[in-house]
């Protein structure tokens, strides 16, 4: 099974997490992980981890941080991976149908990452309401769970999403720049880039010249 890591901040594993989706409605398995860009880019983490996101309270402001960037997602992030989190107890295919719910709302419809978004998605992805508000409330467990995600992504060594392990163990950062639904499409992108992984070129990074942007589709 295929692993892939994700950060509702990030449009790239949006448009990683879609593409994933597509081909797991082919019978292709994949599974949803989480990984915090907030956390993997702080400053006092360059190191060692010593600032961690699930040790941060959840009701404060956006900006408490101070910092830029990432830093000052912390509240809404944190939210949303504890939201995520808890309709994931009502299995995989809740969690799949919740994670594509809170990307679009975030990254199509330009909703913030708060309280409302959270409810709306959680909704539309037909998430027992009930029993995810109850799930919710058991906020240590959830932190807990949460904590095992990103300590997994950190051994790995996670730096980006959307990150894709591959069942063998091969594992990279793949930048999509382009959201495909197609299936065929899907399919051909997911091939080149396993074929990349695969080959023994040993290919490291590959970076567009900035003034050579990438073909539109």
């Amino acid at each position: 099974m295929t692993e892939v890591f994700f950060d509702f901040l990030c449009p790239y594993a949006w448009r990683g997490v879609e593409l994933a989706a597509v081909l797991r409605g082919q019978g292709e398995p994949f599974r949803l992980r989480f990984y915090s860009l907030v956390e993997g880019n702080h400053p006092d983490n360059a190191k060692e981890l010593n600032w961690k996101l699930t040790d941060q309270p959840t009701d404060q402001p956006t900006d408490a941080e101070g910092g830029e960037g990432y830093m000052s997602y912390q509240r809404p992030s944190l939210g949303a991976f504890l939201a995520a989190q808890a309709a994931s107890q009502q299995g995989e295919e809740k969690a799949w149908a919740f994670t594509l719910a809170l990307y679009r709302a975030h990254h199509e419809q330009k909703k913030e990452l708060n309280e409302d978004t959270f409810v709306q998605a959680a909704r539309d992805a037909g998430v027992d309401l009930t029993r995810w508000t109850k799930d919710r409330a058991d906020e240590t467990g959830l932190r807990a769970a949460l904590r095992r995600e990103f300590d997994d992504a950190r051994e790995i060594g996670v730096f980006g999403t959307p990150t894709f392990v591959l069942p063998g163990g091969e594992a990279a950062y793949y930048r999509f720049e382009n959201l495909t639904r197609d299936p065929d499409r899907a399919r051909q992108h997911w091939t080149l880039f396993q074929n990349v992984l695969h080959s023994d070129a040993g290919i490291g990074t590959i970076k567009r010249a900035k003034n050579r942007p990438p073909r539109k589709q």
